[in-house]
């Protein structure tokens, strides 16, 4: 046999390229969550997510049809992973228990929240997460409001949740320690008290008031609000 001929039935000889290796859907969603963890959602981009997994910008094509149909997979399957939550009987704590679990999904991927916060956004939403807005749209109406007091009451919900959200990321985003400090001793404390007494009074207590996590006080006062009003 010649030198460096393969036998018969062997391997093929190294340096022959096969097939490009198979890229998921598991796979792409993962590489794009990394990048948007490290470089955020607006830097999210084809050709950067192929660079991350090593492939042609061609490969991922067979998974997402552009940049938008991405970040609607992306955050499908975060609502796909986030447990649907035992529902109460009573019809306001269902709208209740499940705007708490849309608001526990997103708050832990506060970047999707960003993407997500349009009206127009909803109807490309996935099975899991519709049946959370069913739930809530449901709930209204079983208390008594009309299908599109019933829409109302839901909107209302998700702008406090949503507002809720990145109003709290944006408080949370890193800042320069020193100025932090400075800003958290001056809080209210240079207020005139005959202008603003009880500005003044609260004072420096302001910033660990504000970080307390009340959203659920608020979701379920929010809801009782809504929800004779919408029925009238």
């Amino acid at each position: 046999m010649p030198q460096g001929t393969a036998p018969r039935g062997g391997s093929a000889p190294r340096g022959r390229t096969g097939r490009p290796p198979v890229t998921s859907r598991a796979q792409i969603l993962a590489a794009a969550r990394r990048l948007i963890d490290r470089d955020g959602w607006e830097r999210l981009t084809i050709r950067r997510l192929a660079a991350e997994l090593g492939v042609g910008a061609t490969t991922l094509y067979h998974h997402v049809r552009d940049r938008e149909d991405l970040l609607v997979q992306l955050i499908n399957d975060i609502a796909d992973q986030t447990p649907f939550p035992e529902l109460p009987s009573a019809p306001r704590d269902r709208i209740v228990v499940a705007a708490a679990a849309i608001h526990d999904g997103l708050a832990a991927h506060r970047w999707a929240t960003e993407i997500i916060a349009t009206d127009g956004f909803l109807d490309r939403l996935g099975e899991s997460a519709l049946r959370m807005v069913e739930t809530i749209v449901a709930g209204a109406i079983d208390c008594g409001c009309t299908p599109d007091q019933a829409v109302d009451v839901f909107r209302g919900v998700w702008y406090y949740t949503v507002g809720e959200i990145v109003v709290r990321a944006n408080s949370d985003q890193p800042q320069d320690e020193t100025a932090r400090s400075a800003d958290r001793d001056v809080f209210f404390s240079n207020l005139d008290a005959s202008q603003h007494p009880h500005l003044a009074a609260i004072g420096d207590r302001w910033p660990a008031l504000a970080a307390r996590d009340t959203y659920l006080q608020g979701l379920r006062a929010f809801v009782d609000g809504l929800l004779p009003r919408a029925g009238q």
